[in-house]
């Protein structure tokens, strides 16, 4: 009955957000409750939020102080060269934006955090969707999927999990699995090339001299169909028309414009370049190093960059108020996905349904726990959070591998290869911070990521058996 209900809340859930019946948070908090009383617990149910709030404090608190160090770094400029060193490459072309959105997706992720990865990449290049009416679900899309696959790196997560349940070396699973893995980026730089050209071919492209010309003309971005069924924001419109009727160079309400580009900003602080830089740097290398836990590093480090570049309290005030939306609404989202987790672990819904997917597992296809642990990593690793999969699926996995010859070392090299899925997860808190700021509905992120991110994952898996590393 729990596996049933377990199923069912999560049915309930994607399918009342993808239908926009529900917001996220109200769906997040509302749904479990519910589910939670059918169980016949509702009495626990305050026990259940507590400690899933208790469990994600720390990635709320991380996400707070991420959003807004990383605000102040856009803010200060610090950022500035990647965005026109981005533009440059694309020409405003939306074949090139979308392929431009992957690559810098997949080198930020080198940081190992998808929140940072994805502010990063958002900050860069919402400007330059909105400028040009492209679909804001192809950004969202391209950028996690990108992420999905470099956050297999040691240092990612996934990767140090199966290590640690399994009890073998990380870079005994990570290093073979290079070949897969490079085979998995490059089949999302493919996806990127392919979304890019149907982009192209929906609003055309202009050079990239007219849409940075600070105030050109209407400027038409042509459209080359009726509109965008996977969620665009819209079909033809001009550059003066719709949501972007302002002249080039103007910052739009709400972040619109193309700040990243506005070199007379009043928050530019060149003199302090390097002294950014550097900060960012020892940031990310105390993060992969783990000298201090993440969220004390980005609180430190968002009270040294505002201290520093903004000295006056009053400005120090002006730019935690111009970042509250973001930080409000992704920790909002974080601690109502605890009700989710909550409930889930809680009331045992997750052991249940891992439990019934490993024994559904006929005894026939135990030489081939490889294929069948990378297969079921899509399911498991959406269905529940990177902790439950490696720490309470993948040992019985790999127990059941080893009765027929199948070393823990494939199982874990298998577990990584959903990644791509994983990290449009409702219960993964980075992909709020994506929707967040590209101002897209999750329901609408969901509905276009899942089936290329499945297929990206697919080609992973496919690899590794190729490669003979699975």
């Amino acid at each position: 009955m729990l596996t049933i209900l377990g199923f069912g809340m999560i049915a309930t859930f994607l399918v009342l957000i993808m239908l926009k019946k529900m917001s996220p948070i109200a769906a997040l908090v509302l749904i479990p409750a519910l589910f939670c009383v059918f169980v016949g617990k509702g009495a626990h149910l305050g026990d259940y939020v507590i400690k899933g709030v208790g469990s994600l404090a720390p990635t709320a608190a991380m996400l707070m102080f991420a959003i807004i160090y990383f605000g102040v770094m856009i803010d200060v400029g610090l950022f500035d060269p990647v965005v026109r060193g981005i533009l440059r490459f694309c020409r405003a072309d939306p074949m090139r934006v979308v392929v431009g959105t992957a690559v810098l997706a997949a080198i930020v992720s080198l940081d190992g955090d998808g929140s940072t990865t994805f502010m990063i990449t958002v900050s860069a290049m919402y400007p330059l969707y909105k400028r040009l009416g492209m679909s804001l679900v192809v950004m969202t899309g391209v950028a996690a999927m990108a992420n999905g696959v470099m956050n297999t790196l040691p240092w990612g997560g996934p990767t140090a999990r199966a290590a640690t349940a399994l009890k073998v070396d990380a870079s005994d699973i990570f290093v073979p699995m290079i070949p897969a893995l490079a085979v998995g980026l490059v089949a999302v730089f493919v996806l990127a090339y392919v979304l890019g050209l149907r982009e192209r071919k929906r609003v055309g492209h202009l050079c990239l001299e007219e849409v940075l010309e600070p105030r050109a003309e209407t400027v038409l971005v042509a459209a080359g169909g009726a509109g965008d069924p996977d969620g665009a924001d819209g079909a033809a419109r001009t550059a003066t028309g719709g949501d972007t009727d302002l002249p080039r160079g103007t910052d739009l309400p709400g972040g619109d414009g193309f700040q990243g580009l506005d070199a007379a900003r009043a928050t530019l602080r060149p003199r302090l370049y390097w002294f950014n830089a550097l900060l960012t740097v020892a940031l990310l290398t105390s993060m992969i190093m783990e000298w201090l836990p993440i969220p004390v590093l980005f609180l430190i480090g968002a009270a040294l960059a505002l201290t520093v570049n903004f000295p006056h309290i009053p400005d120090q005030k002006a730019r935690i108020a111009a970042h509250a939306d973001n930080v409000v609404n992704v920790s909002g989202m974080v601690f109502a996905a605890a009700v989710f987790t909550g409930v889930l672990n809680g009331t045992g819904m997750v052991k249940h349904m891992a439990d019934w997917l490993v024994g559904v597992v006929p005894d026939s296809m135990g030489s081939q726990m490889g294929l069948v642990t990378g297969l079921l990593s899509l399911p498991l690793t959406y269905f529940m959070s990177n902790d439950g999969f490696y720490f309470g699926v993948v040992p019985v996995l790999a127990e059941a591998g080893a009765a027929h010859g199948v070393s823990p070392l494939e199982i874990a090299r298998a577990s990584l290869a959903g990644q791509a899925l994983h990290m449009s997860s409702p219960l993964v808190p980075a992909v709020y911070v994506l929707v967040g700021m590209a101002k897209v509905e999750f329901g609408d992120h969901t509905r276009f990521t899942v089936k290329w991110a499945a297929l990206t994952c697919l080609v992973v898996l496919a690899s590794g058996i190729l490669f003979g590393i699975i």
